[in-house]
Protein backbone atom coordinates (compact mmCIF):
# COMPACT_ATOMS: atom_id res chain seq x y z
CA UNK A 1 0.00 0.00 0.00
CA UNK A 2 1.15 3.55 -1.18
CA UNK A 3 1.31 6.06 1.89
CA UNK A 4 -0.31 9.34 0.89
CA UNK A 5 -0.61 12.71 2.37
CA UNK A 6 -2.52 16.08 1.70
CA UNK A 7 0.07 18.45 1.07
CA UNK A 8 -1.12 21.01 3.11
CA UNK A 9 -0.12 17.95 5.62
CA UNK A 10 3.97 18.35 5.00
CA UNK A 11 3.60 22.14 4.44
CA UNK A 12 1.75 23.47 7.13
CA UNK A 13 4.06 24.10 9.59
CA UNK A 14 5.20 27.58 8.34
CA UNK A 15 8.60 26.11 7.23
CA UNK A 16 7.33 26.13 3.13
CA UNK A 17 6.06 29.13 1.32
CA UNK A 18 3.26 28.96 -1.35
CA UNK A 19 4.37 30.86 -4.03
CA UNK A 20 1.58 29.25 -6.37
CA UNK A 21 -2.19 30.48 -5.77
CA UNK A 22 -4.04 27.32 -6.29
CA UNK A 23 -5.89 25.29 -3.76
CA UNK A 24 -3.62 21.95 -1.98
CA UNK A 25 -5.91 19.12 -2.48
CA UNK A 26 -3.79 17.34 -4.53
CA UNK A 27 -2.14 14.22 -2.96
CA UNK A 28 1.72 13.52 -2.17
CA UNK A 29 2.55 9.76 -2.65
CA UNK A 30 6.26 10.00 -2.23
CA UNK A 31 9.27 12.37 -2.61
CA UNK A 32 11.78 12.93 -5.40
CA UNK A 33 15.24 15.27 -5.52
CA UNK A 34 16.55 15.76 -8.89
CA UNK A 35 17.89 18.29 -10.53
CA UNK A 36 18.48 17.36 -14.24
CA UNK A 37 15.45 17.46 -15.99
CA UNK A 38 16.02 14.62 -18.37
CA UNK A 39 16.83 12.46 -15.10
CA UNK A 40 13.95 13.30 -13.62
CA UNK A 41 11.63 12.55 -16.72
CA UNK A 42 12.46 9.05 -16.42
CA UNK A 43 12.46 8.57 -12.49
CA UNK A 44 10.45 10.32 -10.95
CA UNK A 45 6.87 8.99 -9.90
CA UNK A 46 3.62 10.15 -11.01
CA UNK A 47 2.07 11.92 -7.23
CA UNK A 48 5.53 12.43 -6.33
CA UNK A 49 6.29 15.84 -4.69
CA UNK A 50 9.65 16.93 -6.86
CA UNK A 51 12.46 18.53 -4.93
CA UNK A 52 14.85 20.98 -7.09
CA UNK A 53 16.99 23.84 -7.50
CA UNK A 54 15.92 24.85 -10.74
CA UNK A 55 13.77 27.61 -11.13
CA UNK A 56 13.27 28.18 -14.52
CA UNK A 57 9.70 27.76 -16.43
CA UNK A 58 10.88 24.08 -17.83
CA UNK A 59 10.25 22.92 -14.36
CA UNK A 60 7.01 23.25 -14.59
CA UNK A 61 6.28 21.55 -18.06
CA UNK A 62 8.18 18.57 -16.33
CA UNK A 63 6.17 18.22 -13.07
CA UNK A 64 2.90 18.80 -15.63
CA UNK A 65 4.36 15.97 -17.99
CA UNK A 66 4.16 13.92 -15.37
CA UNK A 67 1.52 14.48 -13.24
CA UNK A 68 3.61 15.46 -9.73
CA UNK A 69 2.21 16.67 -6.56
CA UNK A 70 3.86 19.99 -6.63
CA UNK A 71 7.53 21.30 -6.89
CA UNK A 72 9.48 22.29 -3.66
CA UNK A 73 12.25 24.53 -4.12
CA UNK A 74 15.01 24.47 -1.30
CA UNK A 75 17.94 26.34 0.37
CA UNK A 76 15.57 29.95 -0.24
CA UNK A 77 16.52 29.67 -4.18
CA UNK A 78 14.84 32.86 -6.06
CA UNK A 79 11.89 31.54 -8.32
CA UNK A 80 11.33 33.19 -11.82
CA UNK A 81 8.11 34.61 -12.05
CA UNK A 82 7.61 33.34 -15.06
CA UNK A 83 7.53 30.23 -13.70
CA UNK A 84 5.51 30.81 -10.78
CA UNK A 85 2.81 32.53 -13.30
CA UNK A 86 3.26 29.12 -15.56
CA UNK A 87 2.94 27.24 -12.73
CA UNK A 88 -0.62 28.88 -11.69
CA UNK A 89 -1.67 28.25 -15.15
CA UNK A 90 -0.97 24.36 -15.47
CA UNK A 91 -2.07 24.04 -11.63
CA UNK A 92 1.43 23.05 -10.23
CA UNK A 93 1.84 24.05 -6.72
CA UNK A 94 5.43 25.69 -6.07
CA UNK A 95 6.47 25.47 -2.51
CA UNK A 96 9.65 27.19 -1.40
CA UNK A 97 11.69 26.74 2.02
CA UNK A 98 14.65 27.56 3.66
CA UNK A 99 15.40 23.62 4.64
CA UNK A 100 17.66 21.60 2.29
CA UNK A 101 16.92 18.74 0.55
CA UNK A 102 17.54 15.87 3.41
CA UNK A 103 15.80 18.11 5.90
CA UNK A 104 12.72 18.06 3.76
CA UNK A 105 12.83 14.13 3.53
CA UNK A 106 13.76 13.66 7.20
CA UNK A 107 9.92 15.69 7.83
CA UNK A 108 8.11 13.81 5.24
CA UNK A 109 9.48 10.30 6.91
CA UNK A 110 8.62 11.31 10.35
CA UNK A 111 5.34 11.54 9.48
CA UNK A 112 5.47 7.74 9.24
CA UNK A 113 5.05 8.23 4.98
CA UNK A 114 7.50 6.03 3.84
Amino acid sequence: MVNRMKMDELINDNQFKQLTFLELDKQIRGLYYGDLLSWVMSHAKEGDAWITVQTHVNIVAVASLLNLSCIIIPENSTVEQATVDKANEMNIPIFSTELNAYEIFKRYYQKDLQ
